[in-house]
This record gives structure tokens, sequence and C-alpha cells, in this order.
């Protein structure tokens, strides 16, 4: 029986494990939940569940975290938190060598070199959740790393990939919530529409499988049944497809390293059409603002998710355009960000000039 103890429990991830754990109750138990800002949902999953060992995160300090740890000793960690607050569960859920079901990309994109080198350390896995992610992890387990020369991530493309630059210049909040394919939280949504959340995960591949931002690329792929690629030295791609549902990848993560019969039901390949498209990097800068991050260093891929924070926060608040969002990022980035990272405590430094640079920029457009 594995323990599990769920962070963001009450969004869409925790949402998904909890679901699994429920349909596998002979294999897995809920240890433990977290969630930031719904009290009330968090106390019903714990009663539902009897789930004592809960922790409703207004106090996002280590302490807490730890304190959740103590006592939910759980055998796996979910973090299923949105933003720059899931990096510190996840560098203590390493420092306590909890093997890790990553579906926080800020984790690895704020401070990727030194969470791989903690999980490396304490001897402690990081499994991806997110579904690209997850795809590449288990292609590269499969074929071996040796043998890949490039990595290929797909991307819905958004609500607005046939979209006109004079209407992207016209979008609203409520066009911009409304994806085709995933159902996710507001900031992921906003993400994905403009690319930004493609951009992060350019960024978490770089880190997560020690790639070049030329070894990676990506594919518009609207239907979202293939969730990666890999193309090995000879020039053939592999890829792994399954239904759009995040069950999928947390399933895989918190069953890893045992190839374990699922009760969800299997993909078949009937009635599908799969189209692919080059993006449309002009439009959506978001990208490519995300692709020479990599290639500058951490720095800047610190900058680039705190200045995208900031922007899409504002945005939520109807404070300013959809198209502001990439006008501010751009802004940001022109700052001096080509250092290296050697602590944590500079992580957290980094992101908050990033992001008072980013208020700055976002009080001239008011």
């Amino acid at each position: 029986m594995k323990r599990v103890l769920v962070l963001g429990a009450t969004g869409s991830i925790g949402t998904n494990a909890i679901n699994i754990i429920e349909n596998m109750s002979s294999d897995f138990t809920l240890c433990g939940i977290q969630a930031h800002s719904s009290e009330e949902k968090l106390n019903s999953i714990s009663n539902k569940y009897n789930c004592p060992s809960l922790l409703s995160c207004k106090d996002n300090s280590e302490k807490a975290f730890q304190k959740l740890i103590d006592s939910s000793k759980p055998d796996i960690i979910v973090n299923g938190i949105a933003g720059a607050a899931g990096l510190l569960p996840s560098k203590i859920a390493l420092d306590n060598h909890i093997p890790l079901a990553l579906a926080n990309k800020e984790t690895i994109v704020m401070a990727g070199s030194l969470i791989k080198k903690l999980a490396k350390d304490n001897n402690t896995p990081i499994i991806p959740v997110d579904s690209e992610h997850s795809a590449i992890f288990n292609l590269v387990e499969k074929i071996g790393k040796e043998n890949i020369a490039k990595i290929v991530i797909t991307a819905s493309g958004g609500p607005f990939r046939e979209y006109t630059k004079e209407q992207l210049e016209k979008v609203t909040l409520e066009q911009a919530l409304k994806h085709p394919t995933w159902n996710m939280g507001p900031k992921i949504t906003i993400d994905s529409s403009t690319l930004a959340n493609k951009g992060l995960e350019v960024i978490e591949a770089a880190y997560l499988f020690d790639v070049s931002a030329e070894q990676i690329q990506v594919v518009v792929h609207p239907q979202s049944l293939i969730h990666s690629l890999v193309r090995t030295n000879d020039g053939m791609l592999y890829a792994q497809i399954s239904d759009p549902d995040m069950k999928h990848p947390i399933y895989n993560a918190i069953t890893w390293p045992n190839n374990v019969p699922a009760y969800l039901e299997p993909f078949e390949l009937f009635d599908h059409t799969m189209t692919f498209f080059k993006p449309r990097i002009q439009d959506f800068p978001m990208l490519q603002y995300a692709f020479d991050c990599v290639k500058i260093g951490n720095g800047a891929t610190i900058a680039y998710n705190g200045a995208n924070e900031v922007a899409v926060h504002a945005f939520l608040k109807k404070q300013i355009s959809y198209l502001s969002i990439s006008k501010i990022v751009y802004e940001v980035l022109q700052a001096d960000w080509n250092f290296s990272i050697d602590s944590f405590e500079q992580v957290f430094e980094t992101d908050k000039r990033a992001r008072e640079i980013a208020k700055e920029s976002l009080k001239k457009m008011q």
C-alpha cells in the first residue's frame, strides 16, 4: 500500500490524483492533502477520505510543509501546486528523501539545476506529471537518452491558434479562459493561450533531460493525442499517444517504476484525426522568449516565469490587455539575467527582482 500526499488537492492535478487513489484503494491510500485557498473543499476531501493530515497553506512556510510531511508519512508526494509557490514544497520533499511526482513546472523552471542536484545527492527520483514531460520521461527510459537526438513537444495551440493579429488585439479574459481541449486552472489556461505554458515546458524539458534549446522542437497538435515525441539518432520519431486526460501521466508517476495495469480506458486509434502545424512564433512570442532564456541560463528562466506570473495575474484582474502579457515579459527580459544561480536563496532573490521590474512595467501600461 503506497501512501500518497497530494499538494494542490483542490486543483485539477490534485482532483485527478485523488480520483486515481479512490479507484485503486487496494494499491494507494490518501495520507495527506494541501490546498492554498479552498479551505471548505479541503475539509470536504478530508472528511470524505478520512484524511486528518491536511494543510490550508495560508502559512506557506517550510515549517508548515515539514509538519504536514511528518504527520502524513508519505511514500510519494504529488506536487500539483500552481506557480512559484510550488518550489519550496518540492525542495522539502527531496530534503526528506520522498519521491516527487512533479506537476509544478515552476520548480524546474526556477531552480532546475539545484533541484536536480538535490534529487541526485539524496538519491530521490523526480517523476514528471506534465503530460508532455511524462511522455518524454517514459520514451527516454525505454529508448535510452544516448539514442535520442531531439525532443519534440506538442502543443494544442490554445483557443486562438487561428486568430489573426488583429483578432488577438481584441481578445477578452472570458475568451482566453475557454481552452478547447484541457480543463485547467485559470493561470495555466491563460498560459496555454499565449503559449507561455509551452515556453515553460521547453525550459522544463531542457533542465529535466539535460538538452540544449537546439535539441527541442515544438509542434502544434490541436487534438492533444500525441503528448510528445523523441527523434532518435537515425532520424525516426517515437510518440506517446493517449487521450487528453491528466489521469494518465499522474497514474504513470505514482505507479513508477512499475508498469501496472490501469483501470483507465485504453486509447483506441479508430475514428481519430491527427494534424500538426508549426507554431506562429511572431504572433505568440512567449514561446520564442522561452527558447532565448534557455540559451541565456537560469537567471533568465526565473525572470521569464516571475514576469509572466505578474502579467497573467494583472490580465485576470482585467488591468491589462491580452497582448500586454508578452510585452511585460519582454520588458523584464531586457534586464541583465546572464548569471548563474548557486543557491535557493538566490532563486528567490532573482524571482523577487523580476516581479518588481514587471510591476513597474505594469504601472506604465495602466
